[in-house]
């Protein structure tokens, strides 16, 4: 069972990103910020979820969250900065377009650069032990599959409707066949001439 909160006494704003080891497309992240004391028995971290579960959480997280927000950065950002500062700046990107002023930021991982003065912890692991962080990786997760499977009617002979920019075999090959596409993060490890 996850907790519904870190401290009782602030509002808290759990966050997350989706997309950080994908060869191609943005780097999205989520912003939450739940009801107190709020309880969802099937929330969990996104990649414990099926695709079905996800989409309804998501239905459900929207109508049940104090305010919530989806933010992305490009691969061209990716390939200038790097994708740890990237994902980090979509989180602060989501926090920035809350409609509710967050008092503490719960964070996905164990780094984080703040972008405001907003107080903030990281937890390991934590989209498997806050719910707020889980329902900011439901939201970066099924965003961002929304956004590869527009991409890939675009460019179909990638499988990112399938495979979401992630570097499988089908991927691999696409790209030693076809080469990369504008939406490649050319900063990664593409595997063309390999």
């Amino acid at each position: 069972m996850l907790l519904s909160h870190y401290t009782p006494d602030l509002i808290e704003c759990g966050c997350d990103e989706a997309g950080r080891g994908c060869l191609a497309g943005a780097v999205f992240a989520a912003a939450v910020i739940l009801p107190k004391d709020y309880q969802n028995e099937t929330l969990n971290d996104s990649k414990q979820l099926s695709e079905k579960q996800r989409y309804l959480l998501r239905d459900q997280i929207e109508k049940d969250a104090v305010a919530w927000a989806v933010s992305s950065v490009s691969p061209q950002e990716i390939d200038q900065t790097n994708i740890l500062r990237a994902a980090i700046h979509a989180m602060n990107l989501a926090v920035a377009q809350l409609t509710v002023a967050p008092q503490l930021l719960l964070i996905d991982g164990n780094r984080f650069y703040n972008e405001s003065l907003i107080p903030y912890c990281t937890i390991v692991k934590g989209d498997g032990k806050y719910l707020s962080i889980a329902a900011a990786s439901v939201l970066a997760k099924t965003y961002r599959d929304d956004y590869m499977n527009d991409l890939a009617l675009q460019y179909p002979q990638y499988g990112w409707d399938k495979n979401k920019g992630y570097p499988t075999a089908a991927h691999y090959s696409a790209l030693k066949r076809h080469g990369a596409t504008p939406l490649h993060r050319t900063s990664f490890k593409l595997k063309i001439n390999n």
